[in-house]
């Protein structure tokens, strides 16, 4: 197959879920033998902040007569629990949709070498985004294990929860990722992206304490966050306080924020690796 998508003679074209399939495989296979390096990351960083926040000052906040107005009536560790497991999806998803993309571009030059074979920019592009869901869906159940002795569920809603995690953290994987195919150079903006957008987001979007405890025209700058979309609809899930007209807006948000993303990476793609 030529690099422009099209069967030479004696080639054997592959189906679009064959191709995903393909690249999905070689994504898990490293994974499965290198999870250990990740393991802190994925599972240990957040279940620390849960134990820093929801165990230990989340004691202190439960004991003040005012918390419940902030939390909705729930122990601090229970409201924060579902936003730390759409922090960690959104953690993860920065650093899986950055330098390895990068990488695979510039140094390591994988992606020339995949494509080709019969596999194409766009199901690549395919391959890759399903390989990182599938990441990030693996460390949010580990999550979800772990935190469960804490009493940090309540009940089934904490399976929604973990996909509306996963979608936002998909959200903002996509977008990513095409900025990480077309940047050329070899000094990355990706550390700054992690320091000034990914720990502000943190830090404001509802993960510790209601956005409505901020300034009128900050809380306008945190409403367009991945992160409050998704942690609204990951703590109203887990919580049972999901209504149905706010969360179909986070869910239209997110999901449009993920097809622009797709879009942008499938040409971004297209452009470095077709000739």
């Amino acid at each position: 197959m030529t690099a422009h998508g099209i069967a030479e003679p004696g080639s054997r074209a592959l189906s679009g879920w064959q191709a995903m399939l393909r690249v999905v495989e070689g994504l898990w296979i490293w994974y499965r033998r290198n999870w250990r390096a990740t393991a802190v990351s994925n599972v240990a960083q957040p279940l620390l902040y849960l134990a820093a926040f929801g165990v230990g000052f989340g004691g202190l906040i439960d004991a003040s007569p005012h918390a419940a107005q902030a939390t909705g009536g729930v122990p601090y560790l229970l409201y924060l629990a579902p936003a730390l497991l759409t922090v960690s999806a959104v953690q993860n998803a920065t650093f899986e949709s950055t330098y390895p993309i990068f990488s695979a571009f510039r140094s390591q030059r994988t992606y020339w070498g995949i494509t080709a074979t019969p596999i194409t920019p766009a199901q690549l592009v395919t391959g890759q985004l399903v390989g990182i869901a599938l990441r990030l869906t693996v460390s949010a159940t580990a999550y979800v294990l772990v935190i469960a002795p804490f009493g940090a569920i309540r009940g089934p809603g904490v399976l929604a929860a973990l996909v509306f995690a996963v979608l936002c953290g998909m959200a903002f994987s996509a977008p990513l990722m095409a900025l990480a195919a077309a940047w050329k150079k070899g000094r990355t903006p990706f550390a700054a992206i992690s320091r000034f957008v990914v720990l502000p987001m943190v830090l404001f979007s509802g993960t510790f304490f209601p956005v409505s405890q901020l300034p009128r025209a900050v809380q306008a700058l945190v409403r367009i966050s991945p992160l409050w979309h998704g942690t609204e609809q990951a703590r109203g899930a887990a919580l049972g306080t999901l209504r149905l007209w706010p969360a179909a807006g986070h869910l239209a948000y997110l999901t449009a924020l993920l097809a622009v993303g797709v879009l942008l990476s499938r040409w971004r793609f297209r452009v470095r690796l077709t000739p």
